[in-house]
């Protein structure tokens, strides 16, 4: 019976209700929509890598190092030698390396190159291992293997031919027409930068940039046959946790040339620690702005009261009791809410299904469409009390007035 008279009473109202509810709605969506993003992002940065011990690069900021490496972020401030790579590889308590050569791409997708431990030793989420959904690795110098979104947003099948270009832009006038790559591999989906990226070997990334006759390929079709003489990074997997700091202090304080080590899980926490304040900025004005139009709600419904002196004059006529007015105003500040909420989450699933590429493609960021999760129905929670807490102010309003009429009569 509430609901049926409160809503009666909303479409009396159109004009006012309907601009009170867009409001809400944009309100809900702003806070829902920033809230979905943070802990997507937070998800998706945290996955990305897994079960490696140490990142090392030439000397740089942590985060900067963590950026071009992990997330094909930025760019490196300066190359490896790879005597020194080999070098540190070779330390006792290293376990394992995998070397990362960047700077070439292939239709704005990043070109690495790779060894075959990258397949092996690479992780992600929990310690889930690289698969391949077709083909398999890289094994002559001009073998490619992509990642999941490259192949599909490319429409790419084993054994297509790709021609790679030097820098990073989506269209490049520089590019490598006379050394194409034959795709041997198509991992599986990771959700991480690695479905973004066209892997290939390092001789590869050699080979491409060989000065040869136009058309001709360099002698040797083996990994070994090319050495590369420098490299952007290379991640690192140490015998045992405890060596962790010294090896890293001994590569800080590398001397043939600077480097710089890093633990991804701490330099992940910098940068977080970095992003808070904009997060906390952005949440706090997605609050006021809920805040205001909630207070206009209320006003709205405050407004109404006057105007529908003649209703109530009939409610009360008929036996309503002061607490009916009570309820029937709180009734519709949830009906408004309630509306506002199911449309808000409608345009937020809708906008992350048409901008999924744009973060995938600008952020290196796996924005998930589902948005149902315990976070956001805490929040609607909170938003569903608030409004009635401030629809209050008119409730009582319309209580006291009724009942102060009832006495005089």
């Amino acid at each position: 019976m509430f609901i049926r008279l409160a809503w009666r009473s909303l479409l009396s109202r159109k004009g006012a209700v309907i601009m009170t509810f867009l409001a809400i709605t944009v309100s809900i969506f702003v806070l829902l929509g920033i809230e979905h993003i943070r802990q997507q992002a937070k998800s998706s940065f945290s996955n990305t890598v897994s079960g490696i011990d140490l990142i090392v690069g030439a000397r740089t900021g942590d985060i900067n190092l963590l950026l071009y490496s992990v997330f094909r972020l930025g760019n490196a401030t300066n190359n490896i030698s790879w005597p020194s790579y080999q070098d540190i590889s070779t330390n006792p308590k290293v376990a394992w390396t995998i070397p990362i050569s960047l700077g070439d791409s292939h239709k704005g997708y990043r070109v690495m190159g790779t060894t075959t431990d990258y397949f092996k030793h690479f992780h992600y989420g929990q310690k889930q291992a690289l698969t391949f959904a077709q083909g398999k690795a890289f094994f002559n110098v001009f073998d490619v293997v992509l990642g999941a979104e490259v192949a599909r947003k490319l429409n790419y099948q084993l054994g297509t031919q790709i021609i790679l270009a030097h820098g990073m832009a989506s269209t490049s006038f520089s590019q490598h027409d006379d050394k194409p790559f034959r795709i041997v591999g198509i991992l599986q989906p990771t959700g991480t930068p690695v479905d973004r990226t066209v892997h290939v070997s390092l001789q590869g990334i050699e080979a491409v940039h060989l000065k040869t006759p136009h058309g001709t390929k360099p002698h040797g079709t083996k990994p070994h046959d090319l050495t590369p003489t420098s490299i952007t990074a290379f991640m690192v997997g140490l015998t045992s946790k405890m060596a962790t700091f010294r090896v890293q202090r001994d590569i800080n304080n590398y001397q043939p040339e600077p480097l710089s080590a890093i633990l991804p899980g701490v330099a992940l926490s910098q940068l977080w620690q970095i992003s808070a304040i904009m997060e906390n900025t952005l949440i706090l004005v997605s609050v006021l702005v809920l805040l205001a139009s909630l207070l206009g709600l209320s006003a709205m419904l405050l407004t109404s009261i006057r105007e529908r002196q003649r209703e109530i004059a009939i409610m009360r006529s008929l036996g309503a009791p002061p607490s009916f007015l009570f309820l029937l105003i709180q009734t519709e500040a949830l009906l408004i809410t309630l509306a506002s909420s199911v449309f808000a989450l409608l345009l937020l699933s809708l906008c992350l299904l048409l901008s999924r590429g744009f973060f995938a493609e600008n952020f290196s960021l796996s924005i998930s469409t589902h948005i149902f999760d315990n976070n956001i129905l805490y929040l609607l929670l909170i938003i569903l009390v608030s409004a009635m807490v401030t629809s209050l102010v008119p409730a009582i309003s319309a209580y006291s007035n009724a009942l102060q009429k009832r006495l005089n009569n």
